[in-house]
């Protein structure tokens, strides 16, 4: 295809070698955004740091950081959180609008400023404003990385291609620690060097972010979107094949991205953020809803207590009564852990969903919280007592519980919050809307690292007890609203959200109704099954019956197309 260039892997690689490269690079952004968030977990424990240079707080006796203005150091890191809440909203623009790859691109070159500006801080001040630099570029990289991993894998392993870029993530934080606990031993740990060089080493995957990217394919269903047909349906069939078994396959993909993106410009008439939030205009697209749904998702996903144990780990090993000496090498070992249990979700996530994966994720973390909070309060009592040998049991026990929240969340949580944005909202508007997700991680990360120091000094280790709190929210808040997006196409989602009912059955029910009415929008969605008529060559579901026009409205029956009643749909339980 002479239309894209001859340097781009998409006309040396296809199908799973395609796929795999693509998931490279969307991992080299995943890594930095978690060594980003890792990063300031040591870089608040280095005296230069929070004595000297940002003057926040001053070296205990044995060696830990006292914090003297806990809103200063909160909101140096929190500061983070407003600028990837401005860079998303940025980011899911320009992704609409310019692409997928151009977007990218530029998050990288706005991340590597900001990166710069972090290393070579010299106050309060002018941290806050690297952060908040740094921020935007990580907003705009969140927002669209995701997108264009999800529109190019295949529906029935899209999970699985989200979860191993997540693995990648995790492994930043790993990254992050383990680098800052060698900086310590530099000269001491009390030179600038040990929270400047971890702070310089992500311009690193940055620059090589920005080279890379150049050469990769645009999403399709965008350049479906922006009338480029042709490069479209050649980057589709590269990632889908076009013979043996594959031979159809990405045809019939092609045409329900088309098909989509033509009642979506019928059905919706705004798109701009605030049409989007308050659903005005969308019509039966209900893009008001899923804002709200992907919104709260991300905010609950940080209050179920990973911003605290990322962020604030050695906090809150302290707490549990860890001695400082130990507490860095022990929250490195917990990055691990945290590492190792990614890989649970990349072979279960697209096995039992993604509402399975978060209700067992919320049960054992709700568990593990509060258990961590009741050792940890037991371990503080024997030590006041001077009972030092049950103190040190009460205090590994707390220490367990929190190993395994983090795993479990690794294995759990970690994921599905960034995957179900990119999978759930229409064509048209997609990038905007994995953008509001964003939002919601914003607000949620900016809002608890924020109060998080002046929590943790008032409460101790009751806050722990919070975190098990919003984990007991979260059962009955997926149960209820948030429809299973596992095996479906990311064109089945506007059928998914058709019903004007907020709850998970009511949608549940109107979906396989649309599905029969709509077959025009499901060719691609058969799993397990040729999606091509062997006599005649064509896509099965197109085969069957000519086109017509489309409607999200189950009520607008076709006499001619598929006579079939509601009643015909009993409640099912999910």
């Amino acid at each position: 295809m002479d239309i894209i260039p001859s340097w781009n892997v998409v006309h040396k690689l296809e199908k799973r070698g395609l796929l795999i490269a693509i998931n490279c690079i969307a991992a080299l952004s995943i890594f930095f955004f978690g060594y980003d968030q890792g990063m300031m977990g040591g870089v608040n424990t280095a005296p230069d740091y929070y004595h000297k240079t940002m003057k926040f707080g001053h070296m205990a006796p044995d060696g830990s950081p006292l914090v003297d203005d806990t809103l200063k150091q909160g909101g140096i890191v929190s500061i983070y959180y407003l600028g990837t809440l401005i860079g998303c909203l940025a980011g899911g623009s320009v992704g609409d609008r310019y692409g997928r790859i151009k977007t990218i691109a530029l998050g990288a070159a706005w991340g590597v400023i900001g990166a710069s500006l972090q290393t070579s801080a010299m106050n309060a001040t002018w941290m806050i404003f690297a952060r908040l630099i740094n921020g935007f570029g990580t907003g705009m990289l969140n927002a669209i990385v995701p997108v264009w991993a999800t529109e190019t894998a295949e529906h029935t392993s899209r999970g699985q291609f989200v979860a191993i870029e997540f693995t990648l993530n995790i492994f930043g934080v790993v990254v992050a620690y383990w680098i800052e606990y060698g900086c310590s031993f530099y000269k001491g740990g009390l030179t600038a060097f040990t929270w400047r060089f971890p702070i310089g080493f992500q311009i690193a995957p940055l620059l090589m972010l920005f080279a890379l990217v150049w050469f990769f394919p645009e999403s399709p269903r965008w350049l479906v979107k922006m009338g480029r047909e042709q490069e479209a349906r050649y980057i589709l069939g590269r990632l889908r094949g076009e013979t043996g078994d594959d031979h159809g396959k990405a045809e019939a993909e092609f045409q329900d991205i088309r098909n989509i993106a033509e009642l979506e410009r019928k059905t919706a008439k705004s798109q701009s953020y605030y049409a989007m939030l308050f659903g005005i205009g969308s019509g039966k697209l209900h893009t008001g809803r899923r804002v709200q749904l992907v919104i709260w998702l991300q905010i609950m996903q940080e209050w179920i207590g990973i911003a605290g144990v990322t962020i604030y780990a050695p906090k809150i090993f302290s707490t549990a009564g860890i001695a400082h000496a130990d507490v860095q090498w022990i929250s490195g070992l917990n990055t691990i852990t945290y590492t190792l249990a990614t890989l649970i979700c990349v072979f279960t996530l697209d096995r039992i969903g993604r509402r399975w994966t978060l209700y067992w994720g919320s049960i054992v973390q709700g568990i593990s919280m509060f258990l961590a909070g009741g050792f940890a309060r037991l371990g503080l009592n024997y030590k006041a007592a001077g009972e030092i040998a049950t103190a040190k049991a009460y205090s590994s026990g707390a220490v367990a519980m929190i190993f395994l929240f983090t795993a479990t969340f690794g294995a759990t949580w970690l994921t599905v919050p960034w995957l179900y944005p990119a999978e759930i909202f229409p064509l048209e508007v997609r990038a905007k809307g994995n953008a509001w997700g964003v939002v919601g991680w914003s607000l949620g990360n900016g809002w608890l690292t924020l109060m998080l120091p002046i929590v943790f000094a008032a409460l101790g280790e009751k806050t722990y007890y919070i975190f098990g709190i919003a984990n007991v929210i979260t059962l009955p808040m997926v149960y209820c609203l948030y429809p299973e997006s596992n095996q479906r196409t990311l064109e089945e989602m506007n059928l998914l959200f058709a019903s004007d009912s907020w709850f998970v059955w009511d949608c549940e029910k109107e979906f396989r109704l649309l599905k029969e009415q709509n077959p025009e929008l499901v060719q691609a969605a058969e799993r397990g099954h040729s999606v091509v008529d062997p006599e005649t060559g064509l896509p099965k579901r197109a085969s069957m019956r000519a086109p017509r026009n489309m409607s999200l409205d189950a009520n607008a029956y076709h006499k001619d197309d598929v006579e079939i009643s509601k009643e015909e749909f009993k409640h099912e339980k999910y």
